[in-house]
């Protein structure tokens, strides 16, 4: 199928179809011809998703989080924000970072799980439930090797690995020094993620 003209609410505001919603056939090729004022989303089988706007908190740790990933990754990594990662056609994600393997040019919007080595999820209070729950069981079944979920108040890291039957694994958590030898030897002060 195709991407439909996404319509606006009589407010002028962008908003997803009710009817396609229920629908569930949003693609992939929706998100990307979105209007430009639309909102981020995530596609959950076929239905969008609105991703909430963070907090001043939450983007300067995920900021803090990109910016030690850049700095310590070996260069066969590059860590991004805001690209999503593409599960499926129908099924995308906004993860607040991602580390995925170096190449390309630069100018994609979404990476194939394939492309990915590890997801980063700063934990609000609105995103609790998935990011704790749903987001890791699907970055898991789609084979990301490494999953970090990042709670706030204070910081506290959880480092998980993908193990032999496609479930993650805690492998590390701190609140004072994280330390991991995959995707490359880390050792994190969490100090300097903290805003």
């Amino acid at each position: 199928m195709s991407a439909q003209p996404i319509e606006r609410e009589q407010s002028g505001a962008w908003c997803p179809d009710p009817a396609r919603q229920r629908l569930a056939d949003y693609t992939l090729e929706d998100v990307l011809n979105l209007p430009p004022d639309a909102p981020r989303v995530e596609l959950v089988n076929g239905v969008m998703l609105v991703v909430p706007s963070p907090t001043d908190d939450h983007q300067t740790i995920a900021g803090l989080v990109w910016i030690w990933l850049r700095t310590h990754a070996p260069k066969v990594f590059h860590a991004v924000q805001a690209v999503g990662v593409a599960i499926s056609v129908d099924h995308t994600f906004e993860p607040d970072v991602v580390l995925r393997k170096a190449g390309g040019d630069g100018k994609r919007h979404f990476f194939a799980a394939d492309q990915v080595v590890l997801v980063v999820e700063v934990v609000s209070p609105h995103t609790r439930a998935r990011d704790r729950l749903s987001k890791p069981a699907e970055y898991a079944a789609a084979g990301i090797p490494f999953y970090w979920r990042v709670e706030q108040d204070p910081i506290h890291v959880f480092a998980y690995q993908l193990g032999e039957n496609g479930v993650y694994e805690l492998v590390a958590d701190s609140t004072e020094l994280l330390e991991l030898d995959q995707p490359f030897p880390i050792t994190l002060p969490i100090a300097e993620i903290t805003p």
